[in-house]
């Protein structure tokens, strides 16, 4: 299928970083005791690699239903700015939309914000591949890990600042890319990486006055109103266009022509 075929070579970088994230996951879970099974299981349900590792502590912690839910409040609604910015691209995705909306992890939204569908392809397909893969290649890596931790005695000292190492680098890699398409764009360093600060900024002070145990929320508050407030002015060129993206129908209209 062409879609899958357009698709694949880009989600290549996410196989690599998902296959290594995934065996750290499932030793993790089967290392510290927990069923082989279970790694691989919320692999499939949960997907959401930061949440998951904490999920290892839930788990072997007292029953706190709670305190469980408030901490996957707060480590996924990075997936409100996700959501924001997908509206346009997502939209007469039809059906597909659910799983798309399920499956959009950091990385997957990296490739499909970005992504320049191949003429001829249908959009929702190009879209609906990249997901489906990079959550295939996370359920991978977590089989692997759960399988090798059963029949081997691994050290796991030091393997949850795994999932510290993985937000700094999608950091990094965001700020890398912005500071790329500033040059092509002649933006202005400010206005292309405004995300990045505003977030920074926001967090820092929001750090200042609630502390280290009590920050993140009112930081994705923060975050998230002065994004909403000052999307007209940090829209960049081209994203109007977007807006105005054939839908999944009129796609598949254009590769029967």
């Amino acid at each position: 299928m062409r879609e899958l075929r357009s698709a694949f070579p880009k989600t290549i970088p996410v196989l690599f970083g998902y296959i290594f994230l995934g065996i750290t996951y499932g030793l993790l879970m089967v290392t510290s005791g927990l069923p082989v099974y279970l790694p691989i299981l919320t692999a499939m349900i949960i997907y959401t690699g930061s949440m998951e590792f904490l999920l290892v502590d839930i788990l072997l912690s007292s029953f706190n239903p709670a305190s469980a839910l408030v901490t996957a409040l707060m480590v996924g609604a990075r997936h409100i700015f996700y959501g924001l910015s997908m509206l346009s691209k997502y939209r007469g995705t039809g059906k597909a939309k659910f799983y798309l909306i399920y499956t959009t992890s950091d990385e997957t939204f990296a490739l499909n914000y970005d992504a320049v569908i191949p003429e001829g392809c249908d959009r929702t397909k190009y879209y609906f591949f990249v997901s489906f893969l990079d959550q295939l290649y996370w359920i991978c890596g977590a089989a692997i890990g759960a399988l090798a931790g059963s029949f081997i005695t691994v050290n796991t000292e030091g393997l949850d600042f795994v999932m510290t190492a993985m937000f700094v680098c999608i950091f990094l890699n965001q700020w890398v890319k912005d500071s790329d398409e500033a040059k092509k764009s002649g933006l202005s360093f400010l206005h292309a990486h405004a995300p990045e600060i505003i977030g920074v900024a926001g967090s820092l002070v929001c750090l200042l006055i609630f502390g280290p145990d009590h920050f993140i929320i009112p930081s994705m508050i923060v975050i998230l109103l002065i994004l909403t407030l000052a999307r007209k002015t940090l829209e960049r060129p081209g994203s109007k266009e977007e807006m105005a993206e054939p839908t999944a129908g009129d796609a598949g209209k254009e590769s029967v022509k």
